[in-house]
């Protein structure tokens, strides 16, 4: 039933991500094309600073509740589970009023000191969302440790409505006053989008109360912890998991000063040149990338408190079959997408980015790169996922560092080689997530006795990606000559899809079974029967 359970979460959260990053494309090929590479320059600039402010308010502890909330409701301790989420909420705020303000009166230092001045308006647009979405993580991690994802999948599709919305509207706008004041628009969308999904979370709270409240009153007579307590096991599980999901928010961070002052003092670039390239490499390609990611983290999410209540119970058979259902589900959706991009990089950039031909040509090599680093991120995500459910969150912190410290060294050296530039930063992530990935597999296994099944897991997923990928490449030149490149790349990516689909039934890297468990799965079920019998 946990195994159902967790594979219907992650598919919950699967497909509110996707409709999520169909909006956020909706959202930045339309922003590209409006202010171009030096405008996204701005735009992106201040992501790396935000998103080391958003994991330390928002990754280690809203795992930190989910984890503690199930453990506890494993047992019948509800009220105390309850308690966890009060405690946290009250801690969130404090978190988010001092990341704002940081964020908004450190911008105009920083950004000069990284020699692109005028992105601190963005920032500055940008840092009232460290407020509000802290305390919506609060509430959300409270819902993933009852095993409800619907309400997280919901605020996070509003959130991104109120985004796209605003943000583009805000940018247009704004354009005739400056690139840099369009940027800051566009910036304020994420701003707007956490008051979007705070409302919806609070709502979804007050109609679900009385439901969690029946079980929060039968165990009111049990014993609670101390706040203090509760505060400390907080903190002993947040603190690393944050740290851990800090290092590449501060290694891109790094990136931004390295990429900027090595394109101009090494590999001979002009300041216009460096933050053309510096565009492609955050706006253009890390937008893409940023897509698949949300399939594997929507298995991590989901895998945390399943995980967690195994352990708590020693139900380690069921703890090992979640393990290997989860990663074998991250890397079946990991690899198409790592493919698919490899083989169809410079199609899928003039698709989304038709109005600047030269900037999506420019940054296709930088994400046929990146895109191979996908394999290795879903990994990433998976295992880390993992290894914070069964309490060793301290392993994944470490590995990643390891990984960082070759990032850095990697982006230092091949960004100043004038025929490499920009593409050595984006080899650095690729290489921090191989690293990363290889030590916490070997974790996972030392850990909790997880065997895995390499030829289940990569190899025949691995064939179906390769077929097609096949299929994606020659179907999008043959139809490019008369269709032209967004109709040819559009059918072309759909019938992949389809052939992907059809060879994961054919080569049986999924089971009939597997398929039952996802939402309206024995429907799904009847329908591909006859492509596994």
């Amino acid at each position: 039933m946990a195994k159902k359970s967790f594979i219907q979460g992650a598919a919950i959260l699967g497909i509110a991500g996707i409709f999520v990053k169909v909006l956020g494309a909706f959202f930045r090929i339309p922003l590209g094309n409006l202010i171009g590479d030096v405008g996204m320059a701005y735009y992106q600039a201040v992501y790396p600073v935000y998103n080391i402010f958003l994991a330390v308010s928002t990754a280690g502890i809203p795992v930190a509740i989910s984890k503690m909330v199930s453990e506890r409701n494993a047992v019948g301790r509800y009220n105390e589970g309850y308690r966890v989420f009060k405690i946290s909420f009250v801690l969130m705020f404090v978190i988010g009023v001092v990341s704002a303000s940081v964020c908004f009166f450190g911008a105009e230092p920083y950004f000069t000191a990284c020699k692109i001045p005028e992105a601190k308006y963005a920032m500055m647009a940008l840092a009232p969302a460290l407020l509000l979405v802290p305390m919506m993580a609060s509430f959300r991690g409270y819902f993933q440790g009852n095993q409800n994802m619907k309400p997280t999948a919901v605020s996070q599709v509003m959130e991104q409505v109120f985004r796209v919305a605003l943000g583009l509207v805000l940018a247009y706008m704004l354009l005739a006053k400056g690139l840099e004041y369009s940027a800051a628009g566009a910036a304020f969308g994420a701003t707007a989008g956490s008051v979007g999904g705070i409302l919806v979370v609070v709502i979804i709270y007050f109609v679900k109360r009385g439901q969690y409240r029946t079980n929060i009153e039968k165990s009111a007579d049990r014993k609670y912890e101390s706040a203090g307590l509760i505060l400390a096991k907080i903190f002993m599980f947040a603190v690393p998991i944050t740290l851990g999901a800090a290092i590449m928010p501060i290694m891109n961070a790094i990136d931004v000063p390295i990429v900027m002052n090595r394109l101009q003092d090494a590999a001979g670039f002009s300041y216009e040149e460096a933050k053309a390239l510096y565009g492609q490499l955050s706006g253009f390609t890390g937008s893409l990338i940023n897509f698949p990611q949300v399939l594997t983290q929507a298995v991590s999410m989901s895998l945390v408190p399943v995980v967690a209540e195994m352990y708590k119970l020693g139900r380690t058979s069921d703890l090992r079959d979640n393990i290997y259902t989860g990663y074998r589900m991250a890397i079946i959706m990991g690899l198409p997408c790592a493919v698919g991009m490899m083989v169809i990089a410079e199609p899928i950039l003039l698709m989304f980015y038709p109005l600047q031909k030269a900037s999506a040509v420019g940054a296709a090599q930088c994400l046929q790169v990146m895109a191979f680093g996908v394999i290795f991120l879903s990994s990433v995500q998976t295992l880390t996922g993992v290894l914070q459910g069964v309490g060793k969150q301290f392993i994944p912190v470490i590995n990643m560092c390891f990984g960082a410290v070759a990032k850095v060294g990697l982006s230092y050296w091949l960004t100043g080689i004038p025929e490499i530039n920009v593409k050595g930063a984006a080899i650095g992530t690729v290489a921090a997530y191989i690293i990363a990935s290889v030590l916490n597999l070997m974790a996972v296994k030392h850990f909790t006795g997880t065997k895995f099944d390499f030829m289940m897991i990569y190899g025949k997923p691995g064939i179906s990606a390769l077929v097609m990928g096949a299929v994606a490449w020659s179907m999008q030149r043959v139809l490019a000559g008369f269709a032209g490149n967004a109709l040819s790349t559009l059918i072309a990516i759909g019938l992949a899809a389809l052939t992907y689909g059809l060879m994961l039934l054919k080569t049986k890297a999924i089971a009939e079974n597997e398929i039952k468990m996802l939402p309206k799965g024995d429907k799904l079920a009847k329908i591909v029967g006859k492509f596994i019998k």
